[in-house]
């Protein structure tokens, strides 16, 4: 039995499995690996098999059912699902229960997906590793001594482990990318603005965007079928005629040019991420696609300007978390020692020290000596991308220095910033990138991202199945994912 999202909706609509079936066979799965990879903050199996059932009625009466029916997936918990909790894995949020439906969420439903709960997180998604939850980590399901990767760890880590079909994650500075390469699965950053960020909980707005995490490219283009689109509730969202990303699955890369910047392969990339790139590289043009070089002098500075931007923004998003509207509240003898209090014992250690950095890069003082120096920077960075992409349709980037690491392996907070250094340059520009499975080290997945012009997933999408559909031995299921038939 399959458990991809296309493959289990042939079966739906074929009568081989039910959806009440289906949904109770991934939660037993679930329970009985969960322990080992805590993957999830919150259950929903009540609302998952009510769902499931709905979809098995319109089935038997022969309706028409949408590519997502009836399919389990998981929702990284910094969207908002009415009725349920959404704790951004922070003691801030523990007990938030939220009144609306986030964009994508009201969009799934529209789809009858399924929800089989809430996904762990670095807190308010500052992390690289899932350690920086305030619930505890998650474990990676190919060997749970090493890190699923952040901040979407949990949802990564949920469809490694088949304890979901697929899940959301959210990708600031590369949080869908990251875990997607560490865990041996797709993971579909889009362009910014093409999926509504309303409902979100806010880390960096101008970089935040929610993208797939799913088992191959096919379930990612379906799951971007079903968020892309444009809302009048965010002001970032494109609009946009609606597309049907599943159009770019072709096996064809002839013609394709595929850039390859030196900067992404320097100093700190593993040598076997490099061969796997290089091999993939060679597919590519025994294919027929042409491979340029491409320069992007400032990817190098990519990590210093994010960690500008973003804690930059991040302090100012953080700043409703006070004790005084809703969430965590710490008791104090007056208003500022309340807030004082809240603020402290409520946020996780990294929280705080973003807000910090954050504060700090935007005081008097300080502000054009780092703020504004940084937004100049990411004006030029997006400059030499543009300029790049005048010679190829693709850029081939490494999604991350190799494959996971074990817990603890970063003690130091900036030496783990510097593992974003793939990833960020891609947020920084609003394009859309792909991460795919391209080898193993120590049996343990290594990735690559496709990084396209703004709007061109179709492009990525089409590069991406075309490396998959001739490598199925990279689409592996991770030894936690195996479900006993």
């Amino acid at each position: 039995m399959g458990y991809t999202i296309h493959e289990l909706h042939e079966q739906l609509v074929k009568k081989e499995i039910s959806a009440v079936e289906l949904t109770k066979k991934i939660m037993a799965h679930r329970d009985a690996v969960e322990g080992d990879i805590h993957a999830y903050l919150s259950t929903s199996d009540k609302a998952a098999l009510e769902t499931a059932a709905r979809v098995d009625e319109k089935i038997a009466k022969g309706e028409k059912i949408s590519d997502l029916a009836g399919i389990p997936g998981a929702i990284k918990d910094n969207m908002c699902i009415k009725g349920e909790t959404c704790t951004a894995a922070s003691k801030m949020l523990e007990h938030w229960v939220s009144p609306y439906d986030a964009t994508v969420i009201e969009k799934l439903k529209k789809e009858d997906f399924i929800s089989l709960g809430k996904t762990n997180m670095d807190e308010f998604a500052m992390g690289s590793s899932t350690e920086r939850s305030a619930f505890g980590p998650s474990r990676n399901p190919w060997n749970t001594d090493y890190v699923p990767g952040g901040s979407s760890g949990g949802s990564a880590a949920a469809v490694a482990a088949t304890e979901a079909i697929w899940s959301l994650g959210s990708d600031t500075g590369g949080s869908i990318r990251q875990p997607a390469s560490f865990n041996g699965i797709v993971g579909l950053k889009p362009t910014y603005g093409l999926v509504s960020r309303y409902g979100l909980l806010a880390f960096a707005s101008s970089l935040d965007q929610i993208g797939p995490l799913t088992k191959d490219v096919t379930d990612a283009a379906i799951v971007l079928n079903a968020i892309a689109g444009h809302d009048e509730r965010d002001s970032t969202s494109i609009p946009q005629e609606k597309k049907d990303y599943r159009k770019a699955l072709v096996r064809d890369v002839k013609g394709m040019r595929i850039g390859v910047p030196k900067e992404f392969f320097g100093k700190g990339i593993k040598p076997e991420t490099k061969e796997a790139i290089d091999k993939a590289l060679a597919f590519y043009e025994k294919e027929g696609a042409e491979i340029v070089d491409v320069s992007i002098p400032h990817i190098n500075s990519g990590v210093s300007v994010y960690y500008i931007i973003a804690p930059a923004e991040a302090s100012s998003n953080l700043a409703r978390y006070d004790g005084v509207s809703y969430g965590f509240r710490a008791e104090g003898k007056d208003i500022i020692d309340m807030y004082i209090k809240t603020r402290s014992q409520g946020f996780g250690e990294e929280v705080k020290r973003r807000i910090m950095l954050g504060n700090y890069v935007l005081s008097a003082g300080y502000y054009d000596a780092y703020y504004l120096k940084a937004l100049k920077v990411r004006t030029l960075l997006k400059q030499e991308f543009d300029e790049a992409f005048k010679k190829c349709d693709v850029i081939a980037a490494p999604s991350a220095s190799g494959t996971s690491f074990k817990f603890g392996a970063f003690s130091d907070p900036l030496s783990l910033y510097m593992e974003d250094i793939c990833t960020v340059p891609v947020n920084l520009i609003g394009a859309p990138s792909i991460s795919i499975p391209v080898g193993f080290k120590d049996d343990l997945p290594l990735g690559m991202q496709l990084i396209g012009r703004t709007l061109g997933e179709e492009t990525i999408l089409q590069a991406a199945y075309t490396f998959e559909q001739a490598h199925p031995e990279f689409t592996r299921t991770a030894p936690k994912g195996e479900i006993k038939e």
